[in-house]
């Protein structure tokens, strides 16, 4: 048994989160793409199969209220909301990241006022956000400026409206200083609007402490909610009464049974809502969420950096200077993955995954490995380290 191979039993052995791996579905794989789809907690399977048997077969039209299938949306937001670090009545849950995106950063412009008409993106933001900051700055009339998050200090003036920034690079695992991004936003007079997909679940985000404005974040990634699982949309508390959505569907109106021709929006997070929730995929959430029953978000981050780490230094060892990191080695800048480049990644991430270890390809020349620590042993790191260095030989 080689050095590595004891430490990572040592590890494994005094991980006070390894008991939370047996609430999951797992094989012999070494699923390292949590970063994109979070493996199944063992007990959904159940609660959809009573979902659908009993709560639809049965019951039907009732559950919406003797399920709580209507208040869902809140509910659930309120479960994902300590995650976040925010107090309940901010987080409501339904629709996709991108509809969430696109409802932020327009309700962002909108309240920012109309003498500013400036809309800064992350430049090298996951492309649907690019995608949706243009069409919300071609809606409400503004100008989309893309820039580094290393540039916003610069480049925030009296104009500048909002700001949509990722606070985990999807390719490097680079994580991004929200605090101090978020209060140098807040000096210009604009509203922050963050995009948490690749940290909700992962690290502490301190939404309610460093007073973000407006988040959304997947859940099928780190928060293991299932492929298609609704996403999230946080609204401060103090801009619930302003929060003026794009999208003014009949779940969002203060009395949704009334029928009024008119639009009178619901108070607080309810007024994210939009139509109808997909219900089988909400409660599949819900009951994943499950899962973080005694779990801490700090232990999760301290597990996740010595887990990245450790298969940091396994790769040094097994593969040397044939792959390289551009994933940053500081703590404080890391989020919960790690990118390697090298030659041929696509063809070596397929040899991996024929081997055993799951990760991904990120063209042109980036292998992506995420860490998720409710389930991630050290063992499992050591051995993704190890076929590494054998696939590249």
């Amino acid at each position: 048994m080689s050095e590595l191979t004891l430490q990572a039993k040592e590890l494994d052995a005094a991980d006070a989160l390894a008991p939370v791996r047996s609430r999951f579905l797992l094989d012999d794989v070494v699923y390292l793409d949590g970063n994109s789809l979070g493996a199944l907690p063992a007990h959904v399977p159940d609660r959809i199969a009573d979902v659908v048997r009993r709560e639809w077969g049965e019951l039907r039209i009732r559950s919406w209220q003797e399920s709580g299938w209507w208040t869902a949306p809140e509910r659930i937001g309120d479960r994902i909301a300590p995650l976040v670090g925010a107090a309940p009545g901010q987080v409501v849950v339904g629709d996709s990241t991108s509809v969430n995106v696109f409802k932020a950063v327009v309700a962002a412009a909108r309240m920012a006022g109309e003498d500013r008409t400036e809309i800064l993106v992350d430049a090298g933001t996951f492309p649907t956000d690019g995608y949706i900051a243009e069409s919300a700055a071609r809606l409400t009339g503004h100008t989309l400026r893309a820039v580094t998050p290393a540039e916003v200090p610069d480049a925030l003036g009296p104009r500048t409206a909002a700001v949509l920034l990722n606070h985990v690079d999807y390719r490097t695992g680079r994580l991004r200083d929200l605090p101090s991004l978020t209060a140098a936003i807040h000096a210009a007079g604009a509203l922050a609007v963050w995009d948490l997909c690749h940290s909700a679940g992962a690290l502490p985000v301190g939404l309610d402490a460093h007073g973000v404005d407006l988040a959304v974040g997947c859940t099928y990634k780190y928060l293991n909610g299932g492929p298609g699982s609704p996403a999230f949309l946080y609204v401060r508390r103090e801009l619930q009464p302003r929060f003026d959505s794009p999208l003014p569907g009949w779940n969002s109106h203060a009395e949704p049974f009334g029928m009024k021709p008119s639009y009178d929006p619901a108070p607080g997070a309810v007024r994210g809502r939009v139509g109808t929730p997909d219900i089988l995929s909400m409660l599949s959430l819900e009951a994943a969420l499950e899962v973080w029953e005694g779990v801490g978000i700090d232990a999760v981050r301290a597990k996740s950096l010595a887990l990245t780490d450790f298969f940091l230094s396994c790769v040094a060892h097994h593969a040397g200077d044939r792959v390289e990191s551009v994933t940053p080695a500081a703590h404080g800048e890391r989020g919960s993955q790690v990118s390697l480049r090298c030659e041929n990644a696509g063809d070596v991430m397929k040899r991996l995954i024929e081997a055993g270890v799951v990760g991904d390809f990120r063209p042109p020349d980036v292998l992506r490995f995420g860490f998720t620590p409710l389930y991630t042993s050290f063992a499992e790191a050591e051995r993704a380290a190890r076929v590494l260095g054998a696939v590249l030989g």
